[in-house]
């Protein structure tokens, strides 16, 4: 997503019954923005660590939700772990639409939701799915958080239109009901059956001339938490103290974690339940905290979403700190960065399966899901250099109009 934390900030309107109303503070703006930028680049760095098994470490089946009881224990954590990426961008993307809406008409804002969401969607259907193509089967479009988050896009320049009770209220139906719908299985002879798997159900459609689609992020409950992310924009307005704010953020992530916990214990609702494993307290946590993912489930979501929050407060606080420096360097280029990250992997695996040919069938992987750590240690800085000089250039060339789309 584009940087927010050097856009203007809003002026605001003042509250009722002040005849004026004293100017903010430059530095809360800055602390305000900064750390969304941070928890944007949190998740980017994450982010990384799964890519990387994707890349070097495919050949260990991970299901969705992972099985506690054969998988690998530093995996089933770091699983967990990269679960608050996809989320957190997905809210962070609705709550940037909403501060880039303070400072541009309503018109200015969906054109710019329609052509980055256009832009996402080309992306992923002309550059990161080829990437894979040649390794997997047969040439396959992966509908992913890219794909996504276009969609999303497209989807909230109608979506902001409803009065913000509304979209609140249809954010939580989607999020808190869509499994509800899971029951819900059609076939490729469905007449329906594209819709329903482009919505709800993770599958492979079929394409003409044999390709193939996998839509492994259906849109419903995306749709829902990205509406969620722009309601929350309110919040984040200069007229909204860093102490109100601050406090409301506690309460809302506090209070999705312990919605959470509370669900899971029931294991009733909300996804797969979970099981303990005899003998195997470690795996029996693992299975506790594993939810599904395609589509997110309400367990998925909550807390996820709710750590989002807490970092964001966390974040906020320690504004002048260097590693909220670093990360904010990441979320001001996020796209960059994905589409930098990826290929530089893809890079990486063929000249590996070049120069050492295939040790896993017809592919080059680790026998060792430990060196997908070390891997994940030793890229950070080399992506980081990059990633520096072009969110500098976002920064100093507002001249290049498409920069802002990057």
């Amino acid at each position: 997503m584009a940087s927010y934390a050097t856009m203007p900030a809003s002026a605001g309107p003042a509250s009722a019954g002040n005849d004026f109303v004293l100017p903010k503070p430059k530095v809360a703006t800055h602390a305000r923005l900064t750390n969304i930028d941070a928890l944007r680049g949190f998740v980017m760095v994450l982010m990384l660590l799964d890519h990387l098994r994707e890349t070097w470490f495919v050949n260990y089946p991970v299901t969705d939700p992972v099985n506690a009881a054969t998988i690998i224990p530093a995996m089933g954590f770091a699983r967990f772990a990269v679960s608050f990426c996809a989320p957190i961008f997905v809210a962070l993307t609705g709550l940037g639409v909403y501060l880039f809406s303070i400072n541009h008409t309503a018109r200015e804002t969906r054109d710019f939701l329609l052509k980055r969401g256009l832009l996402l969607i080309a992306i992923e259907l002309v550059y990161l799915s080829p990437l894979y193509w040649g390794i997997v089967p047969q040439p396959t479009f992966w509908l992913q958080v890219i794909w996504c988050i276009g969609i999303c896009m497209i989807a909230l320049v109608f979506l902001m239109r409803l009065p913000r009770p509304a979209l609140i209220a249809l954010g939580l139906v989607l999020v808190c009901f869509h499994n509800l719908l899971d029951p819900i299985r059609m076939t490729p002879d469905d007449t329906l059956f594209p819709v329903w798997a482009l919505l709800h159900q993770r599958d492979t459609i079929a394409l003409p001339f044999g390709f193939l689609a996998k839509t492994t992020y259906p849109l419903l409950p995306w749709i829902g938490v990205i509406s969620l992310g722009f309601a929350l924009g309110a919040w984040f307005r200069d007229e909204v103290t860093p102490q109100v704010r601050q406090k409301r953020l506690l309460l809302l992530g506090f209070g999705m974690i312990g919605a959470f916990v509370l669900l899971r214990l029931l294991n009733v609702y909300g996804d797969q339940p979970w099981f303990v494993v005899d003998g195997d307290p470690v795996r029996t946590v693992i299975s506790f905290i594993s939810m599904t993912k395609y589509p997110p489930s309400l367990l998925f979501l909550l807390p996820t979403l709710g750590g989002g929050a807490l970092l964001l407060v966390l974040f906020e606080r320690i504004d002048a700190s260097r590693l909220v420096a670093a990360l904010a360097i990441f979320g001001g280029a996020p796209m960059f960065f994905y589409l930098l990250h990826l290929s530089v992997l893809r890079i990486l695996y063929h000249s590996a399966l070049a120069i050492w040919g295939p040790n896993n069938g017809t592919t080059y992987m680790f026998d060792n899901y430990n060196w997908v750590l070390v891997w994940f240690v030793a890229m950070i800085v080399p992506l980081y250099v990059p990633t520096v000089w072009y969110a500098r250039l976002k920064r100093r060339r507002r001249d290049i109009t498409w920069l802002k789309y990057f």
